[in-house]
Order: structure tokens, then C-alpha cells, then sequence
């Protein structure tokens, strides 16, 4: 059960900032489902809150594509088209390719031993049965290595995780299934080779091509 946010000792601003982090959470982790239909009234009853703050939430989430308004009084779930998806996986491609030229320049032999075990964990869970564990290691190999431009390059970082929210609700589907644990796993040894040799330019071709399966793996596996 939720607890109520408006119960919090904090100021308004925050009951609105809280309102509107874990309805976008609900969205993107796809607690709400596709043509769910969304009311100030029912939502404001979930989260223990007045209608403004899901007003707010609702209206911000619209400019961002999460909702979309739905008649005259209400909002409902878009369903992602196949083109949505694509140029989220487009976008992707292009920012963390020139991330991982960044990120081959400064890695360290510990930072590479680190992602090294995290690509064998994944492998183990993948081999033992445990493909729930696959997606927690895909999303920790993904953290630690943007974890390395957080401080050197703070607005290339800030975008990439912003894009990463969006996406992890399609991966999630897609790492269910054996082929596309599959290619993750592959796809990050080859990122992981070209670490080793601080090859620049290898380093983002080897990441765009690693989205561009994650994108196919979307468009068969997503649903």
C-alpha cells in the first residue's frame, strides 16, 4: 500500500515533486498499463494527496509523452508505436556510442574488472535458469559504466539516464527471453574488448551496434 505522500512533514513542493516521481516511476516501470485511463480523483486517492499535485503531475507528464489526454476530464496511458520505440533506441545509439569514446579514455583496470564480473554474473544467471537476475546485471554493468562520466561529463550523463528510464521498461520484456539475454551478453564482452584496447572509434561502433540489437530485440520481444 502506498503511503500517503500529503502525511509527509515536507512542503508543498515536495508533496508535488513526490506526486509526480512516483507516478512517472508507475509509467515507466509499466505499473500502468497501455490505455489505462488516469483521473485527478482516483490517482489523488492513491497517493494520499489533493487533486493539484496530480493536476501538476499529470500536465508535466504530457509534455514529456508519458500521458496523454484522454477526453475532456482525464488522461490515459499512450500506447508506443514501433516508430516511438525506434527513435528511442535512435537516440540512444548516437549519445552512448560517443559516451563510451569518452569513457575509454579515463576507465581504469579496476573499473574493467568490475564490469568483467558483472558480464560473468549475468552468464552464471543465464546459464543456471535465472533470467530475473540477467536484467538487475545489464542494468548494474550500465550504471557503473556511465557512473564514469557523472562527474567529468554531468550533462552527457544526465541525458543518457534520462533515456535509459525511458527504455528499461521495453529491456525488462526483451531479457525475459533467452535469444535477447543472448545478444546482451555477447554484445557486452564486445564493448568490454574494446575498452581493453582504447580503441575510440571501435568503442562507439561497438556501442551503437549493441543498442541496435537491443532496438530489434524491442520490436520482437517488447510486448
Amino acid at each position: 500500500m502506498i503511503k500517503p505522500l500529503s502525511k509527509s512533514p515536507e512542503s508543498p513542493l515536495s508533496v508535488r515533486e513526490k506526486t509526480y516521481s512516483l507516478l512517472k516511476k508507475q509509467l515507466l516501470t509499466g505499473q500502468l498499463r497501455p490505455n489505462k485511463r488516469l483521473t485527478e480523483e482516483s490517482l489523488a486517492k492513491k497517493f494520499g494527496v489533493s487533486r493539484t499535485p496530480v493536476r501538476d503531475a499529470l500536465h508535466k507528464l504530457e509534455l514529456e509523452g508519458l500521458v496523454k489526454v484522454a477526453g475532456a476530464r482525464g488522461f490515459c496511458v499512450p500506447e508506443d508505436s514501433v516508430e516511438d520505440m525506434s527513435e528511442l533506441f535512435e537516440i540512444r545509439a548516437v549519445l552512448e556510442g560517443h559516451a563510451l569514446t569518452c569513457i575509454c579514455k579515463i576507465i581504469t583496470q579496476e573499473n574493467i574488472q568490475s564490469l568483467k564480473e558483472l558480464v560473468q554474473s549475468a552468464e552464471q544467471a543465464f546459464l543456471t535458469g535465472k533470467l530475473e537476475h540477467v536484467f538487475d546485471y545489464n542494468t548494474e554493468f550500465h550504471d557503473l559504466l556511465y557512473g564514469m562520466l557523472a562527474s567529468q561529463k554531468p550533462r552527457l550523463f544526465s541525458i543518457i539516464e534520462d533515456m535509459r528510464e525511458y527504455v528499461l521498461r521495453y529491456r525488462k520484456n526483451t531479457l525475459a527471453h533467452h535469444d535477447g539475454v543472448r545478444r546482451s551478453i555477447s554484445g557486452h564482452k564486445k564493448i568490454l574488448m574494446a575498452l581493453e584496447l582504447r580503441d575510440p572509434q571501435l568503442c562507439e561502433r561497438i556501442m551503437r551496434n549493441h543498442i541496435y540489437e537491443a532496438k530489434e530485440d524491442t520490436i520482437v520481444y517488447g510486448d
